[in-house]
């Protein structure tokens, strides 16, 4: 009878302590959400030369640190010399047809004034054979001759005048200078930024890392050959399942516990909670929709990230990729902050084991 009673006591135990833990782990789990999808995440730059060309020096080593500007490796610049030196004959060039154009719109002035005068000529020689004719004083011939010169005179003038046009039309651009003059100009500028950008700087403060590239290797304009890791650009963010931050706003702490240092847990505040994931993502290709079969009864749950914050830089030694585990809970209840704290502090702990 007592063995009887002893064992309905365990089961009832065990049967109460397994719908307390049921529950516990319902309400925990919206209360004070738990992951150890957390990790470190960072601004990755690719560093691409923006001409192509050889490299002919590498001027940092792997995992080096790295100041703004200063110099990562330096191309072969030779055949951009030989542009730039074209470039200026070009622009010589240029400004030499400019000073011939403008002598010749002199020239133009000048023989418009002169046709003006032959113009002035022939009309008042005409007018005064035509009142001679009119008198019968001059043989109809020589009249028609002096028509035709001063007709003659009128189409030189325009002709004049069509050649000055011309030459105001090269010459005014709204610049100053023509248009040939300016088109040099602008690849005496593009060649000499070409010749500036064989010398490959730093875009900001930050870290080379996993540098693969040798002298000799030839560098096609907009390719990556670099990876550069830029500092204090380094956060924290981690992927819990969708129900379980459903109400997680900004008001929310965090309890951070990384695995490179166990024992330790590190305060943040949530900062944002991204509006997607990629699978949920659909590009306009033409093509009809594709369904996901899934025939499991209970699908995996869908995974958010939440991006968090701290006024404290991360510790030097964490890295890109760094691996965290991290509880979530309101200000609003001490229990659940209490709850947080405990399970945080436990996996701290863990981490000196695995």
């Amino acid at each position: 009878m007592r063995e009887k009673q002893m064992f309905l006591r365990c089961m009832t135990f065990f049967t109460a302590m397994f719908f307390v833990s049921f529950i516990y782990l319902i309400v925990s789990d919206r209360r004070a959400p738990f992951t150890t999808e957390g990790r470190v995440y960072g601004q990755v730059v690719q560093i691409a030369s923006e001409v192509t060309s050889r490299v002919t020096d590498v001027l940092v080593e792997n995992n080096e640190e790295v100041k703004t500007g200063d110099i990562l490796f330096i191309l072969d610049s030779r055949k951009f010399e030989i542009a730039l030196d074209q470039a200026e004959l070009a622009l010589q060039s240029a400004k030499e047809s400019e000073l011939a154009l403008r002598a010749k719109k002199s020239a133009a002035i000048a023989n418009i004034s002169r046709v003006k005068a032959s113009l002035n000529n022939a009309k008042s020689e005409y007018q005064r054979i035509s009142k001679l004719a009119k008198h019968q004083a001059v043989s109809v011939s020589e009249l028609e001759s002096k028509k035709k010169q001063y007709q003659i005179a009128i189409a030189d003038l325009e002709i004049e005048k069509q050649n000055l046009n011309k030459l105001n039309a090269q010459l005014n651009t709204g610049q100053g200078v023509t248009t040939d003059v300016l088109v040099a100009q602008s690849r005496l500028e593009k060649a000499k930024l070409d010749i500036s950008n064989t010398v490959v700087r730093s875009p900001s403060d930050g870290t080379v890392t996993n540098l693969r590239l040798e002298v000799g290797t030839i560098a096609n304009a907009n390719m990556p050959l670099l990876t550069f890791v830029t500092d204090d650009s380094l956060w924290v963010a981690a992927d819990f399942r969708e129900k379980s931050v459903s109400k997680v706003t900004n008001d929310y702490h965090a309890l951070v516990t990384f695995d490179a240092f166990p024992g330790k847990v590190y305060q943040y505040h949530v900062d944002s909670r991204d509006r997607g994931v990629s699978s949920g993502h659909q590009n306009p290709n033409g093509m009809l929709t594709q369904i996901e079969v899934n025939n499991r009864w209970v699908r995996d749950a869908q995974r958010t990230r939440i991006n968090l914050e701290s006024n404290e830089l991360l510790p030097d030694s964490l890295f890109i990729g760094s691996r965290a585990s991290l509880a979530l809970y309101s200000g609003e209840s001490r229990f659940w902050q209490l709850i947080a704290k405990t399970r945080i502090r436990l996996i701290s702990w863990f981490h000196f084991i695995y």
